[in-house]
């Protein structure tokens, strides 16, 4: 098989069946093929047993099923796990799976490295190497549920690790769908969000389509000044426009958009900057989740006091915000919010 052959995952299930019939094949082969990738996670065709021995053979000369499985897996005091997948070309990314009382969350890469730059950030102090490609994205999942064993079920997506999702839109899209179909993972669109920095043309797009994800967005500052200074991105889509397109986004009924507000002492923390926000999200269907900034080495950022984290919460609750304070996972593995780094080399 050539390095060109088609990889079946990274076709949406719209044109694995367009795709199945070009070999002359029933429409239902293709929902077949996408059980056994999906729903059993089998990737070698052999193992297919309900597929006739000659349309087997046509796969094997033809087409190929990708799979991860994780070269290094580190467990948290407090049961986070991060997992390690070394990709075809040598690079590596991170997921981390998060066990809660009622609910496991996996979350997920979207690219090696980033080209954001947010300051606080380890993923992008690597730069942006590559996008995954769809298949990629999905085999994060799917290898997180084989690890989970019979056990534990996976119930929760975020696409909130290492890179930026939206600016690997037409893969995130492709991946998207086959997590959401019922022929594919089956995920609700209420249990997978995906996190952005605030690309605006791709929201707007992202809502162009049938909803398939909850959505987060990165605030992380109270004014234009600061959230440049943190996040250069916001140069180009600054906090007005941002938050303008929030405002007319179609939502369901109930829904609300999650800010993501990382606290940093001294930077973005004071009872200023939390009056601040509650102007900014005014008029917005919102939730906060204030994240109090999770250290690793050779970060000129700490932590804030836990006082100061409880009295900005409480301003936001008395300007009517939900308000919650996330409780970090993984810190001391580096797997909390903002310290992945796909480790190049293995140890």
């Amino acid at each position: 098989m050539t390095k060109e052959a088609v990889n079946l995952k990274n076709l949406s299930l719209s044109e694995l069946e367009t795709w199945v019939l070009g070999l002359g094949e029933k429409p239902f082969r293709a929902r077949q093929l996408a059980r056994w990738m999906y729903g059993k996670g089998v990737w070698e065709f052999s193992q297919m047993t309900n597929l006739a021995k000659e349309f087997r053979k046509k796969l094997e000369a033809s087409v190929w099923i990708s799979h991860l499985e994780p070269e290094k897996i580190q467990t948290s005091q407090d049961g986070t796990q991060k997992l390690r997948f070394p990709l075809r070309d040598g690079n590596r990314i991170e997921s981390v799976l998060i066990p809660e009382r009622d609910h496991v969350t996996l979350c997920l890469s979207t690219q090696v490295g980033c080209a954001l730059g947010c300051k606080f950030c380890l993923t992008g102090k690597k730069g942006f190497i590559r996008n995954l490609d769809p298949a990629e994205i999905i085999d994060q999942v799917l290898a997180a549920r084989a690890h989970l064993g019979e056990g534990k079920k996976l119930t929760n997506l975020v696409l909130m690790g290492m890179g930026e999702p939206l600016e690997n839109f037409d893969a995130v899209v492709k991946a998207l769908e086959i997590l959401r179909s019922e022929d594919g993972l089956g995920f609700s669109h209420r249990r997978v969000t995906l996190s952005t920095a605030g690309i605006i043309p791709k929201i707007e797009a992202l809502f162009q389509r049938p909803r398939f994800v909850m959505l987060a967005i990165s605030l992380n500052a109270s004014t234009d000044e600061g959230r440049s200074r943190l996040m250069p991105i916001n140069r180009k889509y600054p906090l007005k426009d941002l938050l303008a397109l929030c405002r007319r986004l179609p939502l369901d009924r109930r829904e609300k958009i999650t800010f993501e507000y990382v606290l940093i002492q001294g930077v973005n923390d004071s009872e200023e900057d939390a009056r601040r926000v509650v102007e900014l999200l005014r008029g917005i269907r919102a939730k906060v989740n204030l994240i109090p900034f999770n250290e690793y080495p050779q970060s000129p950022f700490r932590r804030p006091e836990e006082k100061a984290i409880l009295r900005f919460r409480e301003i936001l609750m008395e300007g009517n915000l939900t308000a919650l304070i996330r409780q970090s996972k993984g810190a001391d593995i580096l797997a909390a919010c903002g310290q992945l780094g796909g480790t190049p080399n293995p140890t």
